[in-house]
């Protein structure tokens, strides 16, 4: 949808994907997506890697956002930051919640009418001055998803295990599917402005149908060891 008043196209109201409920589990096809990113790992309270993510994503991203309004004369919000999660153990995600074990990428999605050129030249104006600790470590990615389970997650992220376990142990066998790909965050509060009881998070799981005789389905997951494949 594009606002009648300043022309932005604002994918938050535009993409299916961007919309869930809170209490309600629902299939979404997520169409292929562009994304700048950054990867690390660690718990994200207390990993510089993780704040240095979020200051190099930004800069870039806003970069973009008015170099496609001035050349391209496209305007749109820039989206929800978002956040890719994995671990070896995916328990460290569930019942055991080790952050010191997670990995992540961070995300912020651009426009499929933005090339690399434009993120390059965005990628130079940022480093000019003072550029951001992590802004190397940047990159523009496609991340194709398909057929996810997603809801809405209302509160503090430490409250979400009890959602994952439902979504992966109970959702997934029970529609004949199983976990593949990685665990999806979309912020759609600002985690740094909002209290945690009132953080709204989009919890998404890319899935594929089970296929698998009966008898051979261990778990949700793509291997049967409850941990997603990447």
């Amino acid at each position: 949808m594009t606002d009648p008043v300043d022309g932005k196209v604002d994918f938050r109201r535009t993409l299916d994907a961007y919309r869930a409920r809170k209490g309600r589990f629902r299939l979404v096809d997520v169409p292929d997506m562009h994304y700048l990113m950054v990867d690390g790992r660690g718990d994200p309270n207390s990993s510089p890697a993780f704040t240095g993510a979020v200051e190099a994503l930004y800069p870039v991203a806003y970069r973009v956002k008015f170099a496609s309004r001035r050349e391209l004369g496209r305007d749109y919000v820039v989206p929800p930051l978002e956040g890719l999660w994995w671990a070896e153990d995916m328990a460290s995600f569930t019942s055991a919640r080790d952050k010191s074990r997670w990995r992540w990428t961070l995300m912020l999605m651009v426009p499929d009418w933005i090339g690399p050129d434009m993120v390059t030249a965005a990628v130079a104006q940022a480093g000019a001055k003072r550029p951001p600790g992590r802004l190397h470590d940047l990159r523009l990615e496609r991340l194709a998803e398909g057929r996810c389970v997603q809801t809405l997650h209302i509160g503090s992220f430490d409250d979400e295990a009890a959602v994952l376990d439902r979504l992966h142990h109970e959702f997934v066998p029970a529609h004949g599917l199983r976990l593949t790909g990685t665990h999806h965050e979309v912020y759609l509060s600002d985690f740094r402005r909002v209290a945690p009881d009132r953080r709204r998070t989009i919890l998404r799981q890319p899935v594929v149908a089970d296929t698998r005789p009966v008898g051979e389905r261990r778990g949700a997951s793509g291997d049967g060891s409850g941990q997603p494949t990447r």
